[in-house]
């Protein structure tokens, strides 16, 4: 028995021996690979090729060994002893057609474009014998952007072989070269045989549809379609349609195609109204106004009827002055007459609470209306939403405390809930509000992680903000100031708040609440229908913070104004392409970049 275990144990050393020297040698290899890589990229060509020479020899069959030895002679100028290896290997391999266009490349290296023509061409004629090779082949030319060639091996392939299908690689390749026609009718193909395929495909069509309708590839598209639909009225083309004059922001037009789709189809009504709600969000009052109304006159349901009556009030107040409050008040009521004030109406009623509050001063009134609601609540998910909006009037009232307890409440209500990050967030502003900075800051860093990205933008900037105008100044003085600004901004006393930002701006100048508070001031400033003293606040940012923090955001927001309000497309453009080449980690550069493409008029069809 004590010979066997000893056998035993023998037989494992043994093999765990083995298996540490197997991987040491793995180890080791790995390591020579990533040096060679590591050489071959800092342009030590020499001992690039010296390590990948001893990889190949311990690996003889690995390729990648193989072309680092290839590239590195290549980049050496060493070209007779690269093409002395691809004839090796080509002499040796069964047939692999690459390598021509490998030995092609060589020759191209040194200029000598007729022999490596010829390469290529013999590398295309071997698709002829072998249409499967194509993939491979037409991979190889793009490796070393011979478009035109990769584009010819997938066509003649699927020529000889009609079960072949290249047709997403044809299409990129043919937006790569600018051939929009020809690669918008190889999506299409796709599409029209895969439906489930359009949602990938917009994807690359985002890259050259843009939101001017004009522009060539916006054309093409739309003309597309519409041929399309004229023989085959399949609703693809009208939901592409569709998709298209959204991405152009005529939403009349793809409400019509959207009603087609409704009336030939059972889809519901929500994505008309999803429509609705994208028209709103361009500032397109008067389409949203239509579509929604559409919803309501359509409409199956009492709950769906009363969601576009919801949508229809809250829209009339954003678009709206003063003078229709009474109206809207009146709009309210009657809806909440026909539909009851029981739990169905729940969003409406609190819709309605914080227009009584924001609105028309009645904070009393909402807060009446909003824990008569709470008393009908059962569900955690409804007390919190009811919990939040009392909070919100309780700040407005400026009832610090106990607005505290009810974001603490709703928290703990719905624990895992994003509504409960956002009531951490309202904890730390309003802590903020009623000056106990510490308490702001360490809420405000927890939420700096937190998984709503505006969540966590919002909390890291007034995070900052905190941290910044606490450091030189122990008194927070000018913070405290600030924040009292930032109050009566959300009590929505927006010319109080703005006159408050002028004395900031008066007596700390130089400070670092400066720009906070002229960036500020300029929102403030638009929303009252000022653009021009917008404009000199952002022109102020940019020429006294342009290395700060906010510099991104002034020149955003200028590129709108300008585009928007004040109608300077090219004014627009310039302050664009600012945030495009130095503000590359902006949170407004995908944006920015879009815009940018747009005004300039970009996704044109090259010859």
């Amino acid at each position: 028995m004590i010979h066997r275990a000893n056998s035993y144990i023998y037989g494992m050393r043994s093999v765990l021996f083995f298996l540490v020297f197997i991987c040491s040698i793995l180890g080791a290899r790995a390591q020579s690979d990533v040096l060679a890589r590591n050489f071959f990229d800092q342009g030590e060509f020499e001992k690039a090729l010296k390590t990948y020479e001893e990889l190949l020899k311990e690996n003889p069959q690995n390729i990648s060994y193989f072309f680092g030895v290839v590239q590195s002679h290549q980049q050496l100028e060493n070209f007779k002893k690269a093409e002395e290896l691809l004839r090796q290997k080509l002499n040796n391999s069964a047939n692999n057609p690459t390598l021509l266009i490998e030995l092609g490349h060589n020759y191209e290296l040194q200029q000598n474009t007729e022999r490596a023509d010829q390469f290529y061409a013999e590398a295309l004629s071997a698709v002829d014998a072998r249409p499967n090779y194509a993939y491979s082949i037409a991979r190889t030319f793009q490796k070393y952007s011979l478009l035109k060639n990769a584009a010819a091996t997938y066509e003649k392939a699927m020529e000889l072989n009609s079960e072949l299908n290249f047709n997403i690689q044809l299409a990129r390749i043919y937006g790569e070269q600018g051939k929009t026609e020809l690669m918008f009718k190889n999506y299409l193909e796709l599409i029209e045989a895969n439906p489930d395929f359009f949602p990938i495909a917009n994807r690359e069509f985002g890259k050259y549809i843009s939101a001017d309708a004009s522009s060539d590839a916006n054309t093409i598209f739309r003309r597309l379609l519409l041929s399309k639909l004229q023989k085959n009225p399949r609703l693809l083309y009208n939901e592409m349609l569709s998709w298209l004059f959204i991405q152009e922001e005529e939403f009349l037009k793809a409400f019509a195609q959207e009603k087609a789709i409704y009336r030939r189809s059972d889809k519901s009504l929500q994505s008309i109204l999803n429509l609705a709600i994208m028209a709103r969000e361009a500032s397109n009052f008067q389409a949203a106004s239509e579509i929604v109304e559409y919803v309501v006159a359509e409409a199956p349901s009492e709950n769906l009827v009363l969601q576009g009556n919801q949508f229809l009030l809250k829209m009339q107040q954003e678009n709206e002055d003063e003078k229709t409050n009474a109206e809207v008040e009146k709009r309210y009521a009657e809806l909440l007459e026909q539909f009851g004030t029981g739990l169905n109406t729940l969003a409406l009623q609190i819709d309605f609470a914080n227009f009584l509050a924001f609105k028309q001063e009645k904070q009393k009134e909402a807060v009446k209306l909003l824990k008569k609601l709470s008393e009908q609540a059962n569900r955690d998910f409804d007390k919190a939403m009811i919990k939040l909006a009392l909070a919100d009037i309780l700040v407005l009232q400026e009832k610090f405390n106990e607005a505290l307890i009810y974001y603490s409440q709703v928290q703990n209500l719905v624990k895992n809930d994003e509504i409960s990050q956002n009531a951490r967030f309202k904890v730390a502003k309003t802590s903020y509000f009623k000056g106990d900075f510490k308490w702001a800051k360490q809420q405000l860093d927890i939420l700096k992680s937190s998984t709503s990205q505006l969540i966590a933008n919002d909390a890291m900037e007034l995070s900052l903000l905190i941290e910044d105008n606490s450091i030189e100044d122990s008194t927070q003085t000018a913070l405290k100031k600030y924040a009292r600004a930032d109050l009566l901004a959300f009590q929505e006393k927006d010319l109080e708040a703005i006159q408050l930002f002028g004395e900031i701006l008066n007596l700390h100048k130089g400070e670092k609440i400066e720009d906070e508070a002229l960036l500020k001031q300029a929102q403030l400033f638009e929303e009252t229908g000022q653009p021009e003293k917008a404009k000199n606040n952002y022109l102020k940012i940019i020429e006294n913070f342009n290395t700060d923090i906010l510099a991104d955001n002034a020149h955003y927001y200028l590129a709108e104004l300008y585009a928007n309000e004040l109608g300077n497309p090219e004014k627009a453009k310039e302050y664009y392409e600012q945030i495009i080449f130095n503000f590359a980690d902006s949170i407004y550069f995908v944006e920015a970049r879009k815009k940018y493409r747009a005004l300039r008029g970009d996704y044109q069809e090259t010859p």
